[in-house]
């Protein structure tokens, strides 16, 4: 530590003795530190400060190239197109009378076309072709779905093996009430 100031003081004491008579000088002198410099706490905080600025700095810098890199890959993926398909529309049921009366249209809101006689039937159909799927090991697991419209089957799904194609449609065969099956059901 470099002292610049000093300060001395002097002290000046008589001694009488019997004999003699005599000054004694006593000179003490006195140092003070040095003000003009940075105190280390002072120091300290400012290399704090110094590396908080920094910490903030390469942050920033991140976080923009993060959103750049978000916008060059948002800009590149095409935009997301969502498809909702809707059932098809139901063509009217002309019931003709005969010619004294004007003809009646009946719009038909059941599934499939089919006559309001079999929609029980087919719905009872699809009841037993799902119970007999779901209850037998081999097809429970495959996720075979049946469509049923006036008897007439129509399977899709995926399966393994051919074996297990031609199994499923057998199956779907011995069901009370089915008429034909249209077996689409894919082998991958």
């Amino acid at each position: 530590m470099a002292y610049q100031e000093q300060q001395t003081e002097t002290k000046r004491t008589v001694v009488e003795t019997p004999n003699a008579r005599r000054e004694v000088v006593h000179s003490e002198a006195v140092r003070y530190p040095d003000r003009r410099g940075l105190s280390g706490g002072a120091l300290a905080a400012i290399i704090v400060g110094v590396i908080a600025l920094a910490a903030i700095i390469v942050f920033f810098v991140m976080n923009r190239q993060q959103d750049q890199t978000n916008a060059n890959v948002a800009s590149q993926s095409p935009p997301q197109t969502t498809i909702v398909q809707q059932p098809a529309q139901q063509p009217p049921v002309i019931v003709q009378q005969p010619a004294t009366q004007a003809p009646v249209i009946v719009n038909n809101p059941t599934s499939g076309g089919s006559n309001a006689g079999n929609v029980p039937d087919d719905l009872g159909i699809r009841a037993a072709i799902d119970k007999k799927l779901s209850d037998d090991p081999n097809f429970s697991s495959l996720g075979i779905v049946a469509s049923v419209s006036d008897g007439k089957v129509t399977l899709t799904g995926t399966v393994k093996t051919e074996s297990l194609k031609n199994q499923a449609e057998r199956a779907v065969r011995n069901v009370k009430g089915v008429k034909a099956i249209d077996n689409q059901i894919t082998v991958g």
